[in-house]
């Protein structure tokens, strides 16, 4: 298990993570549907996960949600670079109901997000707009290449939520050990 702390004005947040892991996780961020969504997350990456964030929620979600994102992402680049003997690549389409979200990734070093995901208004109190800087924050500080594309869809929970998982699985299958691949890089490098 590693861990990492960021105290800000705005949050101080602490996550423990093991990339090894079997998917437990306790979290606890303040913001109950980011909870659910990270809870998900957790137990199809198998990642375990401990998060605490204090934030600033009288004032609106937004910085607990995109701080829990750029904490995580970090610690997650912290796991996993420089990549060796890993996949590299993962994809995942998830179903749940009516919807379907694919997520297409490369354990890169480059960061790059393509969000695609057609929801607004809130789910509950939660402004859905958080989900898009969530994986915006997520991905550029785990230094991820990731491409997350609603196949289809209407219930604004279930397409988050197929975010979510996609976004899971995709990395439990890129980081899936394979000694045989070594550095998976024509440059030598990750």
């Amino acid at each position: 298990m590693i861990t990492k702390t960021r105290t800000t004005k705005e949050t101080d947040i602490t996550v423990a993570l093991d990339i090894n892991g079997t998917g437990k996780s306790n979290i606890d961020t303040g913001v109950g549907f980011l909870d659910h969504m990270l809870e998900s997350f957790s137990k199809h990456s198998l990642i375990d996960l401990d998060i605490t964030c204090k934030g600033d929620t009288h004032i609106d979600d937004h910085h607990s949600v995109e701080d829990v994102g750029i904490v995580l992402g970090s610690l997650l680049a912290q796991a996993i670079y420089p990549v060796k003997n890993m996949e590299r690549f993962g994809s995942a389409n998830i179903v749940m109901d009516e919807a379907c979200v694919s997520c297409d990734l490369d354990l890169s070093n480059r960061p790059f997000l393509v969000y695609e995901l057609n929801v607004s208004g809130k789910v509950g109190q939660f402004d859905t707009e958080l989900v898009e800087e969530f994986f915006r924050a997520f991905a550029l500080n785990a230094r991820i290449s990731m491409h997350i594309i609603e196949c289809r869809g209407k219930n604004k929970h279930h397409i988050i939520e197929a975010a979510f998982k996609s976004v899971a699985v995709a990395i439990r299958r890129a980081t899936a050990k394979n000694e045989r691949v070594g550095i998976p890089s024509t440059k030598d490098v990750l």
